[in-house]
């Protein structure tokens, strides 16, 4: 997950493969409750808007971290 949101996201990300990973989990999970809360967590194939979920989450949650380590303001601060 987090090695797909580094792919998707754009610009350079400055940040190690530990805080990466660390995204990447928290990414899924939340994207699994989201997609629980909406009726789409468990369906009989492949759980495509689960994972969409996932990944959108991740990719935001590693452009958020890498403004941040870069001191960037994130939410107009």
């Amino acid at each position: 997950m987090s090695t797909l949101a580094r792919l998707l996201a754009p610009g350079k990300q400055n940040i190690g493969i530990l805080l990466t990973v660390l995204v990447g989990a928290g990414a899924a999970l939340v994207g699994g409750v989201i997609a629980t809360a909406l009726g789409v967590g468990e369906t009989r194939g492949i759980d495509w808007i689960k994972h969409l979920i996932q990944v959108v989450l991740a990719v935001l949650g590693v452009m958020a971290v890498a403004s941040v380590k870069r001191g960037d303001e994130v939410w107009g601060t």
